[in-house]
Order: structure tokens, then C-alpha cells, then sequence
């Protein structure tokens, strides 16, 4: 049987087995500190290895990081290669590029104070990066910056070029539809440059200058029948994937409705837009639906 403790005797046990875990747990912090302590021994400092090396490693971190590392590795971390890598993978062009003895560093400083004020207002940012003499108005150098810019707010690129044609018409001739079904290739087109929230003019400008059939010429289709199938799928899919829109338009209903506009297309070819419509879904998702 087993035996009775008093209340002394088990408060005594009690604080034994206190006593008995809180050396275990600052022996276990010990060994957890002896540890670290081992592997912060093993790790080799920047500075000794061989530049191209830290370099290397340096290259996966980005500004932020970068000029953190820079309080400690300057010699390093500032290195010209490095902020040249940054500046190009986010803006892949600019007039200043060319620029020789340009510093790198306090561009993409430049570069990120002009964008951020772009993504706010396009206007004001556009103003921002000719003051800094980060580019010059020439429809081509513009084309060319905002085909290679990754971090600027399409809102405010369309903002932008429904007030500049000239720029727009340049940067769609660095646009390729080639070999692309119609509906991938507007919503290739629509994840580059924003769709309006309404038809307009520029959503007329934009489709009247997709190079779809300068693209894929042996399509057998005709620019103005682009532009209406354009249209057609836009509204296609403003149609199925509105939750606002109860009757949905049936494939039936759509080709008979577009083969009056675009003969002499096939119904098949018809069906087969209606079916990517319907399984993969709107062409300018992001865009509003009041079509």
C-alpha cells in the first residue's frame, strides 16, 4: 500500500523536484548558448572571404538588407555590381543607364523615391524622374522603361498613357502575341497595361493597337474582326464571371450574336473562345465589371 505523506513531506518533495528541473533547464540554456556559440565560431566573416564570394552572397538580399549589411561590410555591401543587379531587376531600362559614372546606389535610391511617387500619382512621378534626370521624354526611352518596369501600379500606367498615344503605340510595338489563343493574349495584354473600368475611348485605343494579327498573320483574321472579338469577349466575360448577371449568356447565344459581326469565322472557332471564356475565366480579371 502506499504510503501517506504529511504536508510537509510534500511540500519537501515538491520543492526537491523544483530544484531538481531548474538545473536541468540551466543546464539545457547552457548547452542551447554553447551551441550558438559553436556555430557563430564556425561561421567565417564576410570580410574573409574572397570577394567574389561575398559578393555572391551579398547579391541575394535586397535594398533593404543590403544597407543594413553596409554598416557592417561597406567595402562590400556598397559595391557598385551589386546596386547595378537591383536597379535592373526592378526597372530593366532608364535613360540614366547610360549614363557613364552614374552611381548605381543613389540611382536605385532615385529610382524607388520616383516610383513610389508614381504608384501615388503618375503624373507627379513622371515630373519626379525627369527632375532626377532618370529619363527623357521621348516616347521610345519611355516605351522602353515602362516595358521593363516590374514595380510600378498599372492603375496609374494606364492613368498615364491614355495622355500619351505616342508612348503607348511604341510600347505596344514591344508587345508579341505570337502563337497565343485570342483570349491569352488579352489577358497577357490586360496583366501588363490596366483595363479601363468602362468601355471608352481608350479602351477602343488599346484594342485598336493590339498587335494580335501583326503577331500571328496566318490566322486568316482581319484587324477589324480582332477588334470585335475583342469586344465580344470582354463582354463574354463581364457576362459569366458577374455575379450581378443571372441569365448567363449561353455559347448558342454567343455565336450567333458574333457571327453577324465577323463572318466569314467559323462557329467552331466561335465555340472554342466561348469555352476558354467559360473554363478559364475573365480576360481583365482586375478590371471592374460595368461594361
Amino acid at each position: 500500500m502506499g504510503q501517506i505523506l504529511t504536508r510537509r513531506q510534500y511540500e519537501d518533495l515538491l520543492i526537491d523536484g523544483l530544484a531538481v528541473a531548474a538545473v536541468s533547464n540551466a543546464a539545457r540554456q547552457q548547452s542551447n548558448r554553447a551551441d550558438r556559440s559553436r556555430a557563430l565560431a564556425r561561421f567565417r566573416d564576410l570580410s574573409e572571404l574572397p570577394p567574389e564570394l561575398a559578393l555572391a552572397i551579398l547579391s541575394h538580399l535586397g535594398p533593404t538588407d543590403l544597407c543594413l549589411a553596409a554598416c557592417v561590410w561597406g567595402h562590400l555591401a556598397n559595391d557598385e555590381l551589386l546596386w547595378q543587379a537591383l536597379c535592373k531587376n526592378a526597372w530593366a531600362y532608364c535613360t540614366a543607364y547610360s549614363v557613364p559614372g552614374r552611381s548605381y546606389r543613389q540611382l536605385y535610391l532615385r529610382l524607388d523615391e520616383a516610383s513610389l511617387s508614381f504608384n501615388a500619382d503618375c503624373f507627379d512621378g513622371f515630373a519626379c524622374f525627369l527632375r532626377h534626370e532618370i529619363l527623357i521624354d521621348e516616347p521610345g526611352e519611355l516605351a522602353l522603361f515602362f516595358h521593363g518596369a516590374r514595380v510600378l501600379d498599372r492603375r496609374q500606367v494606364s492613368r498615364f498613357m491614355e495622355t500619351r498615344p505616342d508612348v503607348l503605340d511604341k510600347l505596344m510595338e514591344r508587345k508579341s502575341f505570337e502563337n497565343q489563343f485570342l483570349p491569352n493574349a488579352l489577358r497577357k495584354f490586360f496583366n501588363e497595361v490596366e483595363a479601363p473600368n468602362a468601355r471608352n475611348e481608350y479602351l477602343s485605343l488599346l484594342l485598336d493597337r493590339l498587335r494580335f494579327v501583326a503577331s500571328n498573320p496566318g490566322t486568316g483574321l482581319s484587324k477589324e474582326m480582332v477588334f470585335i472579338l475583342c469586344y465580344s469577349l470582354i463582354l463574354l466575360s463581364v457576362d459569366l464571371c458577374s455575379p450581378h448577371v443571372k441569365n448567363k449568356m449561353s455559347k448558342r447565344e454567343f455565336i450567333r450574336n458574333t457571327r453577324r459581326a465577323t463572318t466569314p469565322i467559323s462557329d467552331d472557332f466561335l465555340g472554342h473562345l466561348y469555352d476558354n471564356i467559360y473554363l478559364v475565366g475573365h480576360v481583365a480579371p482586375t478590371t471592374a465589371c460595368s461594361y
